[in-house]
């Protein structure tokens, strides 16, 4: 029986629960560790005027205060090398380190911070996307993509709209903060224990930081508490800086961010504002497409350059529209590099298209279930991308077909419909939306993985490889790859900890590729060693047999047997054939690689193939909302998805669900409230509010279909970023029940849909406060989308700046353009 498609417990399921399996902070101290910390900047924007340590140096228990001077080089970044470390003159976000601390207890390090004078000049500091944009601060150059004839297709549409979409960040809110020991060796020689997603990563920056070359540094990661893309890069920085100690003082040195300060100093998913113009006929066909996409990279560019490339190449979602421009640029502000996040920037550009396709259907007062099936991409035509590839394998319509009706989804929108003409209280919504989530590292050179398979003489096995468990199951997975290849019982195979040491030059476990690439890699390992091991057997059984030969292609390894499978009668278990191959002197340990094949893109032409194949799904979503207090809640969840052929199927249920609840979280509760000056004010547990088992609904119901994925290994599909765009679903089932009450108005809503967000919308689409009306001093005000009440003026200029700060607050602005309207604008 095929161990792939085992429903196998989490290779950690019983250390969690048990309180074994091991974390950084878990390791214990060594002789003559010190507590590594920083002093940051108090300011978001600032300039150093004077620094003085001499007060902190003589503190009793301060073993060293290094800055910017003690490293070799001071600047990095995964793609542009744009960051410094350690401040040198101007701060740019606020916590950003000045002054790294080693002391020998908290105590000591705490005062030591205290007495560093450090004497900074507040700057003004730039917090949102529109100030960057009116300032023209950006990051990197503008990247596009751009199909058919997008002007043609607006001059000759039936109908044009255009809008602004505003999206909000969130915390990553892993349970495990940045964590990291470093132990100085001979030589200059670092080994880092780094909660990472990228080892590599951490080795390549510390060596060059610190002026070492990376053969002396060696990174390991176990596991982490969670990552979500939050500790792809940004592991990077307390690494460095607990190694600057260590490399400096020669002892060790450990370094965990306190949940507040990892809140309030790492970046988060990247808000987006997002303008749009689209033009479709009165059945909702779209026929054009043009979107310009502005994010909020933060102070440096870390990955933003390509997670706005994921935002370009997911603007369509699963649509097929011939004439598109699809444009973004990187807004520059004040705030911590905005980083990796599960989803990657997918999740912004789709969450765009499924806004717009909202409203398409609110303005032709059309079901938007009906629109999305029609303009879905299609089976041999209407199936290539804005960017050129093709859409193979599209299990789309299938999906829509059996989950519309699985979920019995007209007769609750007709039930939704009644409910909403007769109820005062309260308003439902029901809306289905799609995910294409393309699979694959968009810059091609990082879609490589390496692996080594060791065979012991007792049968046994242990992997390693590039992959970082963080809770996923991606060691369960890899076990499961390689004791399928070998017909051997899992329990037979340990998956080891990640370190540069076995695995060198690895891509970061990301972009939900990490069981495709490094499975891979170790699967090819196994066939090497197979193919040794082969030889072996054939040999023994033509010695054993008369006229039989020596033919290793008739040797099949089966649930830990060999035989040749001429004579299935003559077998030996697979521990034997070790023995024999050891004896032979034959290797059982074998280094494989995977490089994935097909795949290139050219963002100078903003064409190519940069997806190996795309995971598919849809998910149902009704929501209940009381009128009074904007409170909502998600009264069902109706989940499919083709996650190919599942090496672990309850694997991959829990990332389905964990990952379509955490962006539910995302899209309604996790709002990110700063202060004017760039401090997070909801930075703990007690005020950042992650989804809990009450957000849940209790009739949630998630299925996959069989679809051999044939381009991945066992015909398998990622399902680690995907789920989380399906709870855009809630988001939209939102926006359709805010339609029974927008009247005329197109449904605007910005995320997250807060509380306050949906209160503030009901209230200006109800007209608690009449448009128009006069205020209490007898002047003319007018509504913003979201219900306040700006004062306006009889002087044009002052009138039209009010109107501009109204879209500002909002962040959204829908302006139906008819075509009589533009005839006569020409």
């Amino acid at each position: 029986m095929s161990v792939v498609g085992r429903d196998l417990p989490h290779d950690s399921a019983r250390g969690h629960v048990s309180g074994e399996s091991i974390y950084i902070d878990d390791m214990p101290p060594s002789r003559g560790e010190l507590h590594v910390g920083y002093l940051g900047s108090p300011y978001a924007h600032g300039r150093i005027r004077s620094l003085n340590l001499e007060a902190a140096r003589k503190i009793e228990g301060v073993a060293g205060l290094f800055t910017w001077k003690d490293l070799a080089h001071n600047r990095m970044g995964p793609i542009l090398q744009d960051e410094i470390l350690l401040v040198e003159e101007v701060a740019e976000f606020l916590g950003q380190p000045v002054v790294v601390i080693a002391a020998e207890s908290q105590k000591a390090l705490v005062e030591a911070k205290a007495a560093i004078e450090l004497d900074m000049e507040e700057l003004e500091p730039v917090l949102t996307i529109s100030e960057a944009r009116r300032r023209g601060q950006f990051i990197d150059r503008e990247y596009s993509i751009e199909s058919g004839d997008i002007e043609s297709a607006m001059k000759s549409a039936r109908h044009v709209i255009q809008g602004t979409v505003v999206i909000g960040g969130a915390d990553h809110f892993y349970l495990e903060s940045q964590a990291c020991i470093v132990y100085p060796g001979e030589f200059d020689q670092l080994t880092i224990h780094s909660s990472t997603q990228a080892p590599s990563e951490v080795q390549h920056v510390a060596a060059h930081l610190l002026g070492l070359k990376q053969n002396q540094v060696v990174v390991v990661t176990k596991r982490m508490g969670g990552g979500f893309g939050g500790k792809e890069c940004q592991a990077t920085h307390p690494a460095v800086m607990a190694a600057l100690v260590a490399h400096k003082l020669k002892r060790p040195a450990r370094l965990t961010y306190v949940k507040d300060d990892d809140m309030k100093y790492t970046g988060k998913r990247h808000p987006y504002q997002n303008d749009y113009e689209v033009a479709f006929d009165d059945s909702g066909l779209i026929h054009g497409l043009k979107v310009n996409f502005f994010s909020d990279g933060g102070a440096y560019n870390d990955l933003s350059t390509a997670v706005l490339g994921r935002s370009l190449t997911h603007a369509e979602n699963a649509y097929y529209i011939a004439n598109t421009r699809i444009i973004g640029r990187i807004c520059k502000t004040n705030l911590p590099p905005n980083t990796a996040f599960r989803g990657f920037g997918g999740p912004q550009g789709v969450l765009t298209m499924e806004s717009i396709v909202e409203d398409i259907a609110a303005y032709l007062k059309l079901d938007a279930f009906s629109v999305r099936k029609r303009n879905l991409y299609g089976l041999g035509e209407r199936n290539s991308t804005p960017y050129g590839q093709i859409v193979e394998n599209n299990t789309l319509p299938r999906i829509f077909d059996d989950l519309e009706k699985s979920s019995d989804y007209a007769a609750r929108l007709e039930a939704i419909r009644e409910f909403n003409a007769n109820s005062r209280t309260h308003l439902k919504g029901i809306s289905m939306t799609p995910v294409k989530f393309g699979i694959s590292f968009t810059n091609k050179f990082l879609n490589q993985a390496n692996a080594l398979v060791n065979i012991y003489l007792d049968g046994t096995v242990q992997v390693s490889t590039g992959a970082t468990e963080m809770g996923q199951g991606v060691n369960t997975n890899i076990k499961m790859l390689v004791a399928d290849e070998l017909s051997i019982d899992p329990d037979t195979v340990i998956v080891m900890a990640t370190s540069t040491e076995k695995n060198n030059n690895t891509s970061a476990t990301a972009a939900s590729a990490a069981t495709d690439l490094n499975g891979s890699a170790a699967v090819n390992a196994c066939v090497k060693l197979k193919k040794r091991m082969a030889d072996v057997a054939a040999r023994h059984f033509a010695a054993s047999e008369v006229g039989i030969g020596a033919y290793p292609e008739q040797i099949v390894f089966e649930e830990g047997q060999v035989f040749d499978k001429r004579r299935p009668q003559s077998k030996i278990s697979f521990v034997d054939l070790v023995g024999m191959s050891y004896r032979e002197r034959v290797s059982l340990g074998e280094r494989g690689f995977y490089a994935t094949r097909g795949i290139d893109f050219d963002w100078n032409l903003g064409k190519g193939c940069p997806f190996l194949y795309f995971t598919m799904g849809a998910a149902v979503s009704e929501v209940e909302i009381d009128r009074f207090t904007g409170v909502m809640k998600v009264d069902r969840i109706d989940i499919l998805m083709d996650a190919g052929r599942a090496i672990n199927p309850g694997i991959n249920r829990g990332q389905i669900i964990g990952g379509f609840v955490q962006g539910m979280g995302w899209l309604t509760n996790e709002e990110l409230l700063y202060t004017d000056k760039g401090d997070l004010l909801n930075h703990s547990p007690t005020t950042y509010k992650i989804p809990n088992i009450y957000d849940v609904p209790s009739e949630l119901h998630c299925n996959t279909i069989e679809n051999y994925n044939t381009p991945n290994v066992r015909g398998t599909k990622a399902v680690g970023e995907p789920p989380l765009l399906l709870a855009i679903s809630v988001w939209t089932a939102v926006k359709h029940a805010l339609s029974f009450v927008s009247g005329d108005r197109l449904p605007s809503l910005t995320a997250p849909a807060t509380g306050e967000e949906i209160l503030n919308r009901i209230s200006s689409f109800t007209g608690r406060e009449k448009n128009g009306k006069c205020d209490k001093d007898g002047e003319e005000s007018f509504h913003n989308l979201s219900g306040m009440v700006i004062p306006s003026t009889k002087h044009g200029a002052l009138r039209e700046l009010s109107a501009s700060c109204a879209r500002a607050i909002t962040g959204t602005s829908i302006k139906p353009v008819g075509k009589s309207e533009r005839e006569a604008s020409k």
